[in-house]
């Protein structure tokens, strides 16, 4: 697998990530056989380090650093919520023009502040009966998550009942098992589609992931069913 560099510098490159490829070897996923990390060093033939985390499931920018001291620097970004994170999602039924999910996320008492902000891009209605509905409905959502905790984006989306299609395990079984029986379609429409990262004494970089072909299949399925 050759992987698509979307951005270079002297300090810094990224790539868009492709759904179900992990950015390094986990224990919990010892199934996978590639890593967007290693796959990535052998590519251009040095070492370098992931600057911050995607899920597997998601597609979209993900930042690798050249040095270790540029590497310390994005990650201190990240954790002082410095870098602006812009992502596309094809969610369950219909939302709002605009939306705030406050909710705190973790185990019982460990709980903490999660917030993400939505904006609707557009509305689709499918002539596809689900459940007690004659049609199908979805929405094409930018979010922004302003806090970083794990599967935040999907578990707010679940919270508010409208799950990212092909999200498992917190989206809806009946829908993804339609996506998949009807149209094939098994990959979690989450896409990581921008990242801007403001570092010291330096201009804001800005970097922008194409939409998957996956993507994009079913942006069309939803426009022409």
């Amino acid at each position: 697998m050759r992987l698509e560099v979307i951005y270079e510098d002297e300090h810094m490159l990224a790539i868009n990530k492709p759904h179900g490829l992990l950015v390094h070897k986990t224990k919990i996923a010892k199934d996978a056989k590639q890593f967007a990390l290693q796959l990535l060093r052998d590519q251009v033939g040095y070492k370098v380090f992931p600057a911050h985390r995607l899920d597997r499931k998601t597609s979209g920018v993900l930042v690798f650093s050249k040095n270790k001291m540029m590497d310390s620097m994005i990650q201190q970004q990240f954790m002082n919520h410095k870098v602006e994170k812009t992502y596309l999602a094809i969610v369950r039924g219909w939302l709002d023009d605009t939306g705030e999910i406050d909710h705190p996320i973790g185990e019982a008492l460990k709980k903490k502040e999660a917030i993400t902000k939505y904006q609707l891009k557009e509305r689709f209605e499918i002539d596809v009966p689900l459940g007690k509905h004659e049609t199908s409905r979805y929405s094409l959502l930018e979010i922004r998550p302003l806090t970083g905790r794990f599967h935040q984006i999907r578990k707010h989306m679940a919270h508010i009942f409208h799950p990212i299609i092909g999200d498992r395990p917190h989206g809806c079984s009946k829908q993804n098992r339609m996506w998949k029986n009807l149209f094939a379609m098994e990959k979690m429409m989450l896409h990581a589609s921008e990242l801007k990262i403001n570092l010291p004494e330096s201009a804001t970089i800005e970097i922008k992931a194409p939409l998957s072909n996956d993507f994009n299949r079913v942006l069309e399925i939803l426009k022409n069913n």
